[in-house]
């Protein structure tokens, strides 16, 4: 079933800490250009991320067991705050995914709130204690259109991200 507006239902998000994934990398990366859901990755080109790399202020941000609890109870509580609806999220340890409902707001909307609260509640849990975002610039934001997208990427999400990390 087809959603006839203009407006996607949901968005699938993707954070990714700085740093760990560039664009020009051997596993791909998504832009603005390829950002449909299912669409095909960025192919590796060593000149782009060498550059990326040369570019870099600092250095790559891994999410130990803690900072990934605290970052997924961050955005758990956003979505509670806003009466926003996640139908699911998995935190890793270079980046995070959340399937949340568009509710007619700009995907950007969610993006910015999941960063900003993920980085408050670390900082304030003393597991951030720089004044520089643990956050890659963005974010990769493709919108679901209809019900079978959001369970594609629900399921994507829950059950195709690897094995289960220790939590903290």
């Amino acid at each position: 079933m087809w959603n006839d507006t203009d407006e996607p239902i949901g968005y699938f998000l993707t954070i990714r800490t700085y740093g760990t994934w560039l664009h020009g990398d051997a596993k791909g990366s998504i832009d603005r250009h390829n950002n449909s859901f299912g669409s095909p990755k960025i192919s590796a080109n060593p000149l782009w991320l060498k550059h990326n790399r040369h570019e870099m202020k600092g250095e790559p941000v891994y999410l130990d067991a803690r900072q990934r609890a605290i970052v997924k109870q961050a955005i758990k509580e956003v979505c509670i705050k806003r009466s926003w609806l996640n139908y699911a999220i998995n935190v890793r340890t270079n980046h995070a995914h959340i399937v949340v409902a568009s509710h007619g707001r700009r995907s950007s909307i969610f993006l910015n709130a999941f960063k900003s609260n993920a980085t408050r509640a670390m900082r304030e849990a003393g597991l951030w204690p720089y004044d520089h975002s643990p956050w890659a610039d963005k974010g990769s934001q493709r919108k679901l259109w209809n019900d079978q997208d959001i369970l594609h990427a629900s399921n994507y999400v829950e059950y195709e991200q690897g094995e289960d990390l220790p939590e903290g």
